[in-house]
């Protein structure tokens, strides 16, 4: 721990630049943020640690969520209108949206259609002279199936784009607010193509939203500063915006506590705790749409086999480790979903048994000693504040049953690289909401389509894909709930994850911050003040 937190603590340079900013009350806000990005294109990554550094900054969508809810609200389209057989949605655009400028590049135009379809057809169309000259993969769009399912995007006219379904998709508008469908410039892209620089659009961004990328040093600090063409200027209350990367959560506390930075979360129980006592610090919380879960490899030996995974279930001492982890900030979880969501069906949690656990192993030819690689985040996320030690009671519990875990971690980035490669046994991950659908859970983490991208238990099953499949083509909330429910009894059977916990979720900000507002889907440094 010591070691960790020396290595990862910011240059004595950059305390002293920091602490100056926070003097400056009301120009710049500085966020203790638990991570570095792995890049500043969304659509090519599914951490929220990338979106807080990306999409909440950077980016605007077409449609979005009010602060603090799961409600569609207008943003790059000013209104939409839906086909009767529901393949057909037609956006107009918001006129007179400015884009930034960034050394090398200054836009000539305002946001149009134009940008629109690059965005998408870039995801879609591997032939596009921009994805041949910078080949990468864009995860979400296959876990949610857009890959397969939206047949082409169509120029109306400057201020008007048409997208055509092949499927009706009843998660397809609340798609389009998620972090992935950040819009970027076509103009931009078309130079960095021209110059040979494709790759500069996930390292040197540029978007509509409310922050201009300034610097990045990895590691250490992100700084930005306000877009002065922001359509939406009225809303942001401060200059500039420091990301402190700080992966350590008692570090995170320790600065806040000095002024060293004005927000944080993605705390330890412990750090909230004595956060508590700190007059000059304020806590805000609310039940979290998260979940934090135990993937098991499908596709490893012995852990394709539910029975073993049931059995590996059962020896996790799962009390224990949501009064030492979550320490009352997270409930059991029985369920891929978190209660708050529509479409949740609860589901009977397995009950802590070793001894059952071993005859179920020992049934299975599991053989004594089995050495499986269990997997542990290096960073602290709301669904799991510390999965290094998560790791080590469930390594623990796992050797009562004659199973013998390694723990394995890597730097956040290469984790879920890795992890998307299927290079792991067994891996503690989690997720938050992102668009209020319960597809975002039941189609996003474990459809056949998301092998490769969410789905980390590499878990294909017909039955079950063909529930949520059918789910996500009916317009009616309860026909789709019906279909949900009977995922989840599929789910129950098959257990490709151990769920652990659903969490309660909490921002720490000194006093003279307002405007903090946690959100069930997205996260938003706009309406934030420094007085």
């Amino acid at each position: 721990m010591l070691r960790s937190a020396g290595r990862l603590a910011l240059p004595a340079l950059v305390l002293a630049t920091l602490s100056v900013c926070v003097a400056h009350a009301g120009g710049t806000l500085v966020y203790c943020s638990e991570g570095s990005p792995e890049g500043f294109d969304p659509a090519q990554f599914t951490t929220g640690t990338t979106f807080h550094a990306s999409s909440a900054t950077i980016y605007n969508r077409l449609v979005d969520y009010a602060p603090g809810s799961t409600r569609l609200i207008p943003s790059l389209a000013t209104r939409w209108q839906v086909s009767q057989d529901g393949l057909t949605y037609t956006f107009t655009l918001r006129p007179g949206v400015k884009y930034q400028t960034i050394p090398g590049f200054a836009p000539s135009r305002d946001f149009n259609a134009d940008d629109v379809l690059f965005t998408f057809n870039r995801l879609l169309d591997k032939n596009l002279p921009f994805r041949k000259a910078y080949p990468t993969e864009f995860p979400y769009v296959a876990d949610a199936g857009l890959d397969k399912n939206l047949d082409k995007v169509e120029k109306v006219d400057d201020l008007t784009v048409r997208f055509v379904l092949k499927k009706p998709d009843s998660a397809f508008l609340p798609n389009l607010a998620t972090d992935f469908a950040s819009i970027l410039s076509a103009e931009y892209a078309a130079q960095l193509l021209k110059q040979g620089r494709p790759q500069d659009i996930n390292l040197k961004p540029v978007g509509t939203g409310p922050f201009v990328l300034k610097s990045y040093q990895k590691d250490a600090t992100i700084r930005y500063a306000r877009h002065p063409g922001y359509w939406r200027a009225n809303h942001v209350q401060i200059d500039n915006l420091v990301f402190a990367i700080t992966p350590d959560s008692a570090v995170r506390a320790q600065r806040l506590k000095a002024g060293e930075c004005q927000l944080a979360d993605s705390l330890k129980p412990d750090d909230i705790a004595e956060l508590k006592k700190v007059p000059q610090v304020q806590l805000i919380s609310r039940p979290g749409m998260t979940l934090g879960f135990l993937a098991y490899n499908t596709q490893k030996k012995y852990l394709d086999q539910a029975n073993v995974r049931r059995a590996l279930d059962m020896a996790i001492d799962k009390p224990a480790i949501l009064a030492s982890i979550y320490q009352g900030s997270g409930i059991a979880a029985s369920n891929p979903i978190p209660p708050g969501q529509w479409g949740y069906k609860g589901l009977k949690s397995t009950p802590y048994n070793p001894a059952e656990a071993q005859k179920l192993l020992h049934a299975a030819g599991v053989p004594q000693g089995y050495e499986v690689a269990l997997w542990a985040m290096p960073v602290q996320r709301p669904y799991n504040p510390n999965a290094r030690r998560m790791a080590e009671m469930i390594q623990s519990d796992w050797a009562k049953v004659g199973i013998k875990a390694k723990i394995v971690s890597y730097e956040w980035g290469e984790y879920n690289k890795r992890i998307k490669k299927g290079e792991h046994d067994a891996a503690l991950l989690g997720w938050s909401a992102d668009n209020g659908d319960p597809d975002n859970w039941l189609g996003t983490l474990l459809s056949c389509d998301a092998i490769g991208g969410s789905n980390s238990a590499r878990w294909c099953n017909k039955d079950y894909d063909a529930l949520v499949t059918q789910a996500r083509g009916l317009p009616s909330m309860q026909a789709r709930s019906n279909l949900y429910a009977r995922a989840q009894l599929v789910f129950g059977r098959e257990l490709p994850f151990s769920p652990i916990a659903y969490t309660v979720v909490y921002k720490a900000a000194r006093k003279n911050v307002q405007g903090v507002v946690i959100s069930p889907l997205n996260t938003s440094f706009e309406d934030i003040s420094v007085r």
